[in-house]
């Protein structure tokens, strides 16, 4: 494949001090065969180990290698933005920095943008080594999130993909606080396609993506897409509220005949249940409104206390 366009691997990291040399000498021997020109954008979010330190030492030895650092931890997708923003090759990749997104594939996505496409995606397809429950739950919640989302989001959808630098700038316009990048991405439109990739065994180090991570991220993927869990929560309102109606018309009407029996179970059954559905719905009343409140604050999504080989300090 001849020498192609520059560009840009923008790479969100968190503690990933025993990934970065073994990443970057990976890329390295990928993108000089492939590529005239890279850049390579560690996009650091406030690690708490030597992480920043291994990409100042990279960036002394090639300063193709370029970095910045948040004055704390935001966020994978916060990460992922900010190294976004910063990225000024003509076509960009995105991936994580613990090697299960190989380096090698990155000149099939160009082949794919070379065929027309603006954005190419890619799927996971699980290693032998990932368990069980992890991909029954993996596959439940994108199920939830079609059912429940008015934009289609892949099953098994990653955040290793090439974008043109047009597709860039029109994602870093969106404002949200709370990103779903692979719903954004499959929102704005463009031509896309989606390619299939084994995931590779993580090289060194454990997960980031604890439940609570997974879990917030699941909630920012339904939340951001989808009114439906609010029409969910009216519905459901509304037939416990005709059902209740009913049970009361019975109860006045045992009454009048005489026929009430003194009892607590029913009564107690009744509140708790009505109860139930009662905070349920306020609590995905909550979830909504909590999202308002953060984006009308307009608070920067981060705080960036560093860069290396980039243009200028920024907060977004």
């Amino acid at each position: 494949m001849p020498k192609s366009l520059p560009i840009s691997i923008v790479i969100p990291v968190y503690n990933e001090e025993e990934n970065i040399a073994y990443l970057y000498d990976e890329l390295k021997k990928v993108l000089e065969l492939h590529f005239h020109d890279f850049e390579v954008i560690f996009s650091n979010d406030g690690s708490k180990d030597q992480t920043f330190k291994k990409i100042k030492a990279l960036h002394l030895q090639d300063s193709r290698v370029k970095g910045l650092t948040f004055s704390r931890n935001f966020g994978h997708q916060a990460a992922l933005y900010a190294g976004l923003s910063k990225a000024t090759g003509e076509v960009v990749v995105s991936m994580d920095g613990d090697m299960q997104h190989p380096p090698a594939f990155i000149p099939k996505l160009y082949e794919s943008y070379k065929e027309g496409f603006d954005i190419v995606n890619t799927r996971r397809i699980d290693a032998d080594e990932t368990g069980l429950i992890k991909r029954l739950t993996s596959q439940w919640y994108y199920k939830l999130i079609n059912y429940l989302s008015d934009v289609p989001i892949e099953p098994a959808a990653a955040d290793f993909r090439l974008m043109s630098l047009q597709a860039v700038k029109s994602l870093n316009e969106m404002p949200e606080r709370h990103r779903f990048t692979r719903g954004l991405v499959g929102w704005m439109g463009y031509k896309q396609t989606i390619l299939d990739y084994k995931a590779q065994k993580r090289h060194a180090g454990s997960t980031k993506y604890t439940f609570i991570k997974m879990l917030s991220f699941g909630l920012d993927g339904i939340v951001s897409f989808s009114v439906k869990p609010l029409r969910i929560a009216f519905y459901t309102g509304f037939i416990v509220s005709i059902g209740a109606l009913i049970y009361a018309l019975f109860a006045i009407i045992k009454h009048i005949n005489g026929a009430t029996v003194a009892g607590w179970t029913s009564i107690l059954v009744s509140v708790l249940f009505l109860g139930g559905v009662t905070l349920l719905c306020l609590g995905v009343i909550g979830e909504y409104i909590a999202r308002i409140f953060n984006e009308v604050r307009r608070r920067p999504m981060f705080f960036i206390s560093e860069e290396i080989g980039l243009n200028e300090k920024q907060a977004n």
